[in-house]
């Protein structure tokens, strides 16, 4: 697939936009205050690959302990603001790598003056987040809750970070409908070169979530639209990282994960693949390796399906052949499969 060309800009040690893999995201939902909570969930959140962490600023009892979470954390942090002009000067003085805030919704212009020249002063990455539950009155009424009414809402923001020299910025347009969603994205992205960060909001519980949001996600990122993704879920944000890092590799925008490739069983399966490959994904889950690995259940599709992966088993009467490289190894039998198989990445 071909990438849209964006600039890139820049949050600590990542760089987001041009030919930059595409950066997974998430948002943590510990009260910010909580220093304590939010370090054990960003953490858990780095664990599972997420790259880039926001956390909600509602008050400034959060914004003053963004400078202890952010000594105890690896990955950039971004505070969400909302309004308040003074919740994002004090977040950039403790610290934070990046913000999520409209311009045009934080006050006058000299409030404004005040955020981006701190911003610029620390090369504090902007996004701007149109959401099309809380578009601009005027463009309510003049357009309704389209993606034109999201795009001119981006671009009204954009404008007032250019005057004062700003560039540092990527820009959201999320609905909670795909189709608005994706119109918003290919529209803007027809009419600007900024990085956009990719998502289907209020997307739903894990399940629902999961369905939703591979689908608009998906497509967009197969169409060439989008630098950073984030999965938003009702559920503990580590899952909307699992789903993000399947999407990135069922559409090869992964190189450095494992992709686990399994059959949906039947009748003829004489071991239980679903525990296999369920105790297989959550072993390999953070690997760094480039590889497929198989569990496949009997020798119907099996040994073609375990031939074309890396590694493979294609399941007998309680054991299975192991296939590497398209070639049998060995029968392995059931009880050790998970273990034979590890060993076996290992090797590679």
């Amino acid at each position: 697939m071909q990438r849209r060309k964006t600039k890139k800009i820049y949050v600590k040690d990542i760089t987001i936009g041009g030919d930059s893999p595409i950066v997974i995201q998430s948002m943590t939902n510990t009260k910010t205050s909580d220093a304590k909570a939010t370090i054990a969930q960003i953490k858990a959140l780095e664990k599972a690959g997420c790259e880039l962490v926001r956390v909600s600023v509602p008050n400034n009892e959060s914004a003053q302990a963004i400078g202890e979470i952010i000594s105890n954390v690896d990955i950039p942090v971004v505070a969400d603001i909302h309004f308040d002009y003074k919740l994002a000067l004090e977040s950039i003085k403790n610290g934070v790598h990046g913000l999520r805030i409209n311009p045009g919704n934080i006050g006058n212009e000299e409030k404004v003056i005040q955020v981006v020249n701190e911003a610029k002063k620390r090369n504090i990455k902007i996004r701007i987040g149109v959401n099309a539950g809380s578009l601009e009155k005027d463009l309510l009424d003049s357009m309704g809750r389209t993606p034109e009414a999201m795009v001119e809402s981006a671009f009204r923001h954009i404008k007032i970070l250019e005057k004062y020299d700003f560039y540092n910025t990527a820009v959201s347009l999320k609905a909670s409908d795909i189709e608005t969603t994706i119109k918003a994205y290919e529209l803007f992205s027809s009419k600007s070169d900024y990085p956009l960060h990719l998502g289907i909001t209020e997307a739903g519980t894990l399940k629902a979530g999961t369905i939703k949001s591979s689908i608009g996600i998906g497509y967009m990122l197969l169409n060439g639209i989008g630098d950073t993704i984030r999965v938003s879920l009702t559920a503990d944000p580590v899952e909307e990282i699992y789903v993000a890092k399947e999407i990135l590799k069922s559409i090869g925008l992964d190189n450095e994960s494992i992709r686990i490739i399994s059959c949906p069983t039947c009748a003829r399966a004489d071991i239980d693949i679903i525990g296999l490959a369920e105790k297989v994904e959550k072993a390999t889950a953070n690997i760094k390796k480039n590889i497929s690995v198989a569990i496949m259940g009997c020798a119907v599709n099996g040994p073609g399906e375990a031939r074309d992966a890396d590694l493979g088993i294609a399941g007998g009467k309680s054991e299975a052949l192991l296939f590497k490289k398209g070639q049998i190894i060995r029968k392995v039998d059931e009880a050790s499969i998970i273990e034979v198989l590890l060993e076996e990445i290992d090797k590679f």
